[in-house]
């Protein structure tokens, strides 16, 4: 089994609207429209057997509606981690229906404009600990140039010391283009890392120090598809003089286990 712990698509009626929103913003292209079909066709090709949909809210109002529409994209090979807006009034309840229908949530810190560390995003974390939903954060700097860095792993590491039973995944491997503050502040911590825009930007021999350097249970295979082709970052785990055991781990065993997926 594989599973894509980062991957993103839309209801077909917006999608063409998406696409060329996220070519516009990330200044990149697709390698295929953002919709559920398309998502599948690629793992079918891939041989990849879940992908877990990844949804941002970038206006409170709309938080109900992308997870109604994730709620029923929901299936045996596609999982959801919904959204939440930090603005968004009746978030409490929306936990408990991400609860029941979800596996999950992402934030977006960038497109959401909040600091992850922020006191009035605590009260949210604690619910989500409590209910032990896994909640996935980008992490890093951000493709379309913003310079703020909002979940820098310095800021990470705040959120790890003060919810320690929170499920954390730092996307981009613990903070995109910032490796340093990444080993400084939470390599070899309980927090999971997702391999997404991790692969291209560091010597492969660094890669795989800094892969052997963190927990083993603690690593999650991701993409971030529709930006990056999945067959490209399967190549290079292929590749990597890394045990076969530790592949397994990251390709599916950590993601079934985080995902209580039998």
């Amino acid at each position: 089994m594989i599973i894509d712990i980062h991957t993103h698509a839309y209801p077909e009626k917006i999608s063409e609207k998406a696409k060329e929103n996220l070519e516009s913003s990330f200044r990149v292209r697709l390698i295929g429209d953002p919709t559920i079909g398309t998502l599948l066709k690629f793992m079918d090709k891939n041989k990849i057997d879940i992908s877990v949909v990844c949804a941002v809210a970038t206006r409170a109002d709309q938080v109900p509606s992308i997870n109604g529409w994730l709620f029923s994209v929901r299936s045996d090979r596609i999982r959801a981690f919904c959204a939440i807006h930090p603005q968004y009034p009746l978030w409490k309840e929306e936990l408990s229906r991400i609860k029941e229908n979800g596996d999950g949530i992402k934030l977006q810190p960038e497109f959401q404009d909040f600091y992850i560390d922020d006191k009035e995003m605590f009260p949210v974390y604690e619910t989500v600990q409590q209910l032990e939903l896994p909640i996935l954060f980008h992490c890093g700097k951000e493709l379309s140039g913003t310079k703020l860095i909002r979940s820098s792993p310095k800021r990470m590491s705040k959120i790890r010391e003060i919810f320690p039973q929170l499920k954390i995944i730092a996307a981009h491997f613990g903070g995109f283009e910032l490796w340093d503050e990444v080993k400084s502040y939470l390599l070899g911590r309980d927090i999971y890392f997702d391999t997404s825009f991790f692969f291209d930007y560091l010597p492969r021999e660094e890669i795989k120090k800094m892969l052997l350097s963190h927990p083993q249970d603690r690593l999650l295979f991701g993409t971030d598809f529709p930006l990056v082709d999945q067959k490209k970052d399967l190549d290079f785990i292929e590749g990597l003089e890394v045990s076969a055991e530790l592949k397994k781990r990251i390709l599916s065993v950590n993601a079934r286990n985080l995902l209580k997926i039998d």
